[in-house]
């Protein structure tokens, strides 16, 4: 139970470090195991730390690269409806400049007769009649089909 406990915590730090006593002989051995050991556990979460770091600078580069793809995509569609418009207005404004050049122009058609009893009338300014002309010209109006 006790080496379950040990190889969870130290892991191969621990085999490593006594291993490194064996092989160097220092004359205090307790104090240069500790110090191995600060060492090693300062190195390790330095690499965790990194390795972090990179996973995290990943995910980033990953989801740059998918926003880019993304802006690429939207630009894409964007200049296809673009286009699509464009020859829809090319469709609905052809025919009819087409027609406005094939016909003649007349300027009768825009030259409408006056209605009876408006001709002197200019459109823009109302005309003031006393009461017994306007009677007179609503009576002759109605009789007039």
């Amino acid at each position: 139970m006790e080496t379950e406990y040990l190889k969870k915590c130290f892991g191969n730090s621990l085999s490593q470090a006594l291993a490194e006593v064996a092989k160097v002989r220092p004359s205090d051995p307790i104090e240069y195991l500790a110090h191995w050991l600060y060492h090693y556990r300062k190195i390790a979460l330095a690499n965790e730390k990194n390795m972090r770091e990179q996973i995290q600078l990943m995910e980033e580069y990953e989801n740059s690269l998918k926003e880019k793809e993304m802006a690429a995509m939207l630009k894409q569609e964007e200049l296809q409806i673009q286009q699509k418009c464009e020859e829809c207005h090319k469709k609905v404004i052809s025919p009819a400049f087409n027609q406005e050049l094939t016909e003649p122009f007349e300027e009768e058609a825009l030259e409408q007769e006056p209605l009876p009893g408006t001709a002197s009338r200019i459109p823009a300014v109302p005309q003031q009649f006393p009461p017994s002309e306007l009677a007179e010209e609503i009576e002759q109006n109605l009789e007039s089909p």
